[in-house]
């Protein structure tokens, strides 16, 4: 890590304080995972505190890490990530916070910080079923208005539960269980050993 890099990790962490459970770079982006308690605070210090100022959040979303290969720091299975941006220091910074209770997945609104988040949160919240407490019009807007669970979690049937059609006689949109037989359809693909890292150097 270059004298930069870990000045820059120095000054999250000093800013923040015990709030940061682990600090590093990875892809080429600082990355921090924050405490979910008062996680609030900790985002408004990331947008005001003077040696920071990431006012801009570029996006947010929700994770499942049900299926997750990798070892973890714990083992909750919903998170959620954010994307910031320092226009003023052209810095970047990507934040992991997990959420605390898996039965019922409930954390902090961003949107209170950066009102860019509040159409990230509905997604997140449609899709995965997390709770963004303090949120101003948590609703779905992706999926419609009667459908029945969260299709980004792992344990989401790929067909999914029910179908939807036009009924000409009720003259409506119905749901009916889905029709559709459950089936592979991914095609199976056979190439030869080590093919596509010949020019990574790298030997199978």
């Amino acid at each position: 890590m270059t004298d930069a890099r870990q000045r820059f990790i120095a000054t999250l962490t000093e800013a923040l304080g015990a709030r940061v459970l682990e600090a590093g770079w990875h892809a080429d982006m600082a990355c921090i995972h924050l405490d979910p308690e008062g996680l609030q605070k900790s985002l408004r210090t990331l947008r005001d505190h003077a040696a920071l100022r990431f006012d801009q959040l570029t996006d947010l979303a929700g994770l499942d890490f049900s299926a997750w290969p990798r070892e973890r720091r714990s083992a909750r299975r919903f998170g959620v990530v954010l994307h910031l941006l320092s226009v003023a220091r052209n810095q970047r910074l990507r934040v992991h916070v997990e959420v605390p209770d898996d039965d019922l997945p409930a954390i902090a609104t961003a949107s209170d910080v950066w009102p860019a988040a509040n159409w990230f949160e509905r997604e997140a919240f449609d899709l995965y079923g997390i709770l963004f407490e303090g949120h101003p019009d948590l609703r779905r807007i992706l999926t419609d208005y009667g459908f029945v669970g969260h299709p980004f979690r792992k344990d989401f049937p790929i067909s999914g539960h029910v179908e939807m059609r036009y009924d000409p006689e009720k003259r409506r949109v119905v749901y009916q269980p889905v029709s559709i037989e459950p089936r592979e359809i991914v095609p199976r693909v056979i190439r030869e050993e080590g093919y596509g890292t010949e020019h990574l150097g790298i030997e199978r």
